[in-house]
């Protein structure tokens, strides 16, 4: 090992945590040891202490024990010229720098509350806010979800600035193109990353997975928080857990750093404390160097990378796999610039959105029927249009294969929305017959013309759906009688879907399909999915997963004969037992469908929803993740999520879809939906339609307004006389627990 490197970083850990002392001592005097300590709006306190040693801040007096024990675990001076054989004591220094760094960012958000803006996706630039800080729970699930499907395959932590802007959008967007989440922090030269890219008008913030998280090195605590909050709400690792908790940062969260500018003692030591999780310092100058494999997948610390070099030579030396779909239109492409913004100023031409019609359908096609890439535009391109024009637009694919069937329409016609959204400067909003496409001045500066939605739609569904279809070919409506024609039939098509899938039963058919995507974060998750009981992200249903499965044969998505009925009510089958033992690694044996309270099915951090048993109401609520208060089960979701979240299954608490709530099966071995005692306002709301109408199948038309909500109270005690007056049907039920 570099002996520049061990002093470096040894001698910055020592000043990182002298100043955090300093800082610590003067809160202490100013606001007292009973002051609030935290990151807001999360469950994990301060996640790199709480993850690594089980120790909970929750104020400035618990902040002083993880405080004392960096202190303890700085290794002793060493001289520039001393060799130290081993990382034992670089690894040590880096951990202590880090543990102090995070109790100053926590102190940062006491001294001045409204630096930070932890609660949104994007910063409010407009008002002079920049930094982002650490994630909310919220924000945390939805990104974390990324790093479980792949879609984000890692993330680089670039800490100070590029030598100019234009290298700065270069490489971050050469990071966009890999689907790379790319976190900011420190400045350099009296800048920093964040800003340059500002210079060049470049979106960022979550939804363009550029994220700012603060100007100082310290921030760079909030990317490797974020990492270890991931571990412990999706890898179902408990706090303390150390060993578990960095050998999973290494083998399941792909991250690195890339150092932009003079790397100063402190930065080293903030490196020092990235190899610990694996994640290896990339950077441009001329630095000391630690090329031997060890705790790293491959090299340390690797200086002198060019700037053209910098984002493949990261992912070379992290040992990412990376995929760069290409597609022949005149944008950048990539799911990167899915959560991209055209804004108001930007817009160039807009169709849907409640100003015109816009429409979108999928249908199977005969082979001769359709040529392969033809795309048809029927009416006014865009070179047609003036800056700030309105057109309606429909956009019909016809898809024709030897093993394409009717199930897969659906399936292809929803991917729409995600494929045009991946163009660079095009937004895509909703689906079927309520879409909405923006188009931006820089993306017609490009030469975007309507043609290239057909182009991208042709080449990513022959790449993702290459092995179901042959033949696609795309026609694009842009006149208002054409629109029209097309949205008639098409909302004709999607009753016959609707009522398809609506009317399917658990009993109807013999084979159940498994979902193993999240096993890459919760080993031990296997979520089983039939057409009364759909997955507890949301994101499939029977029909999809039977689609995915033709789609691809190998994949998570595996039929499941479900076998003899063990029991009705509950719902649990023999040949589900056998798969789910073998699926989850001999880890689970058995699990119920229709149950919260008796060996219910495991859950993982990807659920929309968790209900829990309140034995007091006799009843069940359920909360959902963009629900960020308290609830009368004593937990918030995000705690929820990280104490059941890791692939369990814990009696009393399950997760679920919140189309799940409204199926027919949902807890029936519980009482049922007339169980529900309590959800978030607006969860309710979003589903009232679905509650009335099931509520009227259950006899209790007005049930809805029987479920208590968050105004009427977040305790057990403060709802039971709501629900008492309101007469609600738990009340009289047996009780749910013995």
């Amino acid at each position: 090992m570099s002996k520049l490197v061990a002093f470096a970083a040894i001698q910055g850990a020592y000043n990182i945590v002298s100043k955090a002392e300093g800082k610590y001592r003067q809160a202490l005097e100013t606001y007292g040891g009973s002051q609030k300590l935290e990151f807001p709006n999360t469950a994990y306190f301060l996640p790199i202490i709480y993850s690594l040693t089980g120790m909970k801040v929750t104020d400035l007096d618990s902040a002083r024990k993880p405080l004392e024990f960096a202190r303890k675990l700085l290794p002793p001076h060493v001289k520039k010229d001393c060799h130290i054989p081993y990382l034992g004591p670089l690894l040590d220094a880096g951990m202590a720098a880090l543990f102090a760094e995070e109790i100053v960012e926590a102190i940062r958000y006491v001294e001045d509350p409204d630096f930070y803006q932890p609660e949104v996706e994007d910063p409010d630039i407009d008002n002079g806010k920049l930094w982002l800080g650490a994630a909310d729970d919220k924000i945390m699930r939805k990104r974390g979800v990324e790093f479980v499907d792949g879609t984000a395959p890692g993330f680089a932590a670039i800490v100070g600035s590029a030598p100019d802007s234009a290298t700065a959008k270069r490489i971050a967007e050469e990071y966009q193109l890999k689907t790379i989440y790319v976190f900011m922090a420190a400045n350099q030269n009296g800048t920093t990353f964040a800003e340059q890219l500002l210079k060049e008008k470049v979106q960022i913030g979550w939804n363009t997975r550029l994220v700012p998280f603060g100007p100082d090195i310290s921030a760079a605590v909030f990317a490797l928080g974020f990492a270890n909050r991931a571990g412990m709400s999706f890898g179902g690792i408990q706090p303390g857990d150390y060993k578990r908790q960095l050998k999973y940062q290494k083998d399941r969260i792909f991250a690195f750093i890339n150092a932009l500018g003079d790397v100063n003692a402190e930065w080293a030591a903030n490196a020092a404390g990235a190899v610990n999780w694996g994640f290896p310092t990339i950077a441009d100058t001329d630095i000391p160097e630690i090329l031997p494999t060890g705790v790293c997948t491959y090299e340390h610390v690797v200086a002198n990378v060019p700037y053209d070099d910098m984002p493949s030579r990261s992912i070379e030396i992290r040992g990412l796999k990376v995929t760069v779909a290409k597609v022949d239109i005149p944008l950048a492409y990539g799911p990167a610039f899915e959560g991209e913004r055209v804004r108001k100023d930007d817009l160039y031409l807009e169709m849907g959105g409640g100003k015109t019609q816009c429409t979108e359908l999928c249908k199977m096609a005969e082979m001769n029927e359709i040529e392969d890439g033809k795309v048809i535009l029927i009416g006014p391109d865009v070179k047609d249009a003036k800056k700030g024009s309105r057109l309606p637009l429909g956009i019909y694919v016809q898809a024709a294969g030897r093993k394409m069937q009717t199930d897969f329409e659906p399936i292809l016609e929803r991917q729409i929305h995600h494929l045009v959204n991946y163009a660079q400067g095009i937004m895509h909003i909703g689906q079927r017959d309520i879409s909405w496409i923006r188009v931006g001045d820089q993306a017609v500066e490009k030469g975007f013309g309507l043609k290239d939605i057909g182009t991208i739609l042709h080449a990513k569904f022959h790449q993702d759906f290459g092995s179901i279809l042959d033949k696609v070919q795309v026609t694009l409506y842009t006149k208002k009688e054409d629109v029209d024609k097309l949205t008639e039939r098409a909302r004709k098509e999607y009753k016959l879907r609707d009522d398809r899938v609506e009317k399917m039963t658990d009993e109807s058919v013999e084979t159940y399909y498994s979902c193993t995507l999240c096993q890459s974060f919760a080993p031990s998750h296997v979520c089983t999915i039939s057409p009364e009981r759909t997955g507890l992200c949301g994101a499939y249903n029977w029909m999809d997963c039977k689609a995915s499965f033709e789609i691809n044969p190998t994949g998570p998505n595996q039929p499941v004969e479900k076998g003899e009925c063990l029991d009705p009510v509950l719902g649990q089958w023999k040949g589900v037992n056998e798969f789910v033992y073998k699926a989850s690694r001999q880890t689970i044996d058995h699990y119920n469908f229709y149950s919260l309270v008796i060996d219910p099915m495991t859950t993982c951090g990807c659920c929309e929803c968790i209900a829990a048993v309140l034995p007091s109401c006799n009843g069940v609520m359920t909360v959902n993740r963009d629900y960020t208060g308290e609830t009368p089960c004593g937990m918030k979701f995000s705690t929820l999520a990280g104490v059941i979240g890791g692939g369990q299954s814990s009696p009393g608490f399950v997760g679920h879809s919140k189309y799940n709530i409204t199926q027919k099966k949902f807890i029936k071995g519980d009482g049922g939906l007339l169980r529900m005692v309590w959800m978030p306002k607006a969860l309710k709301e979003e589903l009232r339609e679905r509650l009335i109408q099931r509520g009227e199948e259950l006899g209790v038309p007005d049930l809805v307004d029987k479920i208590a909500d968050e105004t009427v109270g977040i305790t057990e005690e403060a709802i039971t006389d709501f629900l008492k007056e309101k007469n609600h049907p738990a009340m009289k039920m047996d009780p749910i627990v013995g």
